[in-house]
């Protein structure tokens, strides 16, 4: 393990991610909201999805720094007297587990996809990528509005809506890289040593058309809580009872112009803070893994 790290230090890509401040700053942002969300219930004043934690009385304070701010409410408190740190932090939680686990079915099941797809061809190729074609005709959100219509809100519902919706992209990439591996060498070797189909793509095809998935995955997961946040605030995303970052924006988006900016401002502010880190680093890989740009 040592050895393996002391080659990782040393390597090009460490090199050039430690003199890239994007990448670097892009790190920092995702590493701060990953300790906030992990370590942030431990000290946050308030479990805002607690109902018998909330009092009325404390609606609409303003933030610690304004006149009438409260020192137990540093950035002030929503329409339902929710401590809005704390909401904030909770609602990370759920917007970064929302942006991963959709991406992780969607890599999954789209990889699997275009593995069949690009080393198979023939009929099977053509089903699956008129699939991916009738659907990319779509735009994305329509299509997870009609899903989210149809079946109703939900955590688990909004997490099977977007990942039908983002599976197409690693489909579609894989397909395309497999095509290429397919005809190389090492997987001609394979077959002249009795290797099945399966094997072949596990063992040899999978691992060479890992680089661009890793790249897609990174910047999906800042689309897929994009995607949230605007499901959330047209109010067919996570239900009210557990607010994720969109849903905070939209409940205060309703005093946004009467003077009450904070309910809405600082959660809009965090989702553009993660979002922002997680493009910083999905930036740097693509540019990294880019063959083109060496």
């Amino acid at each position: 393990m040592g050895k393996k790290m002391n080659a990782f230090f040393r390597s090009e890509f460490f090199h050039n991610f430690v003199r890239s401040a994007g990448a670097v700053s892009g790190l920092l942002i995702v590493v701060f909201f990953l300790v906030m969300v992990l370590l942030g219930p431990a000290w946050t004043p308030q479990n805002p999805y607690d109902i018998a934690s909330l009092d009325l009385m404390d609606a609409y304070k303003p933030p610690l720094w304004m006149e009438g701010g409260d020192p137990a409410f540093v950035l002030g408190t929503d329409e339902q007297g929710r401590d809005l740190l704390s909401a904030i932090v909770y609602g990370s939680r759920i917007s970064l587990f929302i942006g991963v686990a959709v991406v992780l079915l969607s890599c999954v099941i789209g990889t699997f996809f275009g593995l069949i797809a690009g080393y198979f061809g023939g009929r099977i190729d053509s089903i699956l990528m008129r699939v991916v074609d009738i659907q990319l005709s779509f735009p994305a959100m329509l299509v997870a509005l009609f899903i989210m219509a149809a079946f109703g809100r939900g955590l688990g519902k909004l997490i099977v809506a977007l990942t039908i919706v983002g599976w197409v992209l690693y489909a579609r990439t894989v397909r395309g890289s497999v095509l290429v591996e397919r005809n190389k060498e090492y997987v001609d070797a394979a077959k002249l040593i009795g290797l099945s189909p399966f094997p072949i793509i596990v063992r040899h095809v999978l691992p060479n058309v890992l680089t661009p998935l890793i790249v897609i995955a990174t910047i999906h997961v800042g689309t897929v809580i994009l995607t949230e946040a605007t499901l959330s605030y047209l109010g067919v995303g996570v239900p009210v009872t557990e607010p994720s970052l969109g849903l905070l924006v939209k409940n205060g988006y309703d005093v946004l112009f009467s003077g009450l900016w904070w309910s809405s401002v600082f959660p809009g502010v965090f989702i553009m803070l993660l979002v922002f880190g997680i493009n910083l680093l999905g930036d740097f890989l693509r540019d990294e893994f880019n063959p083109r740009l060496k």
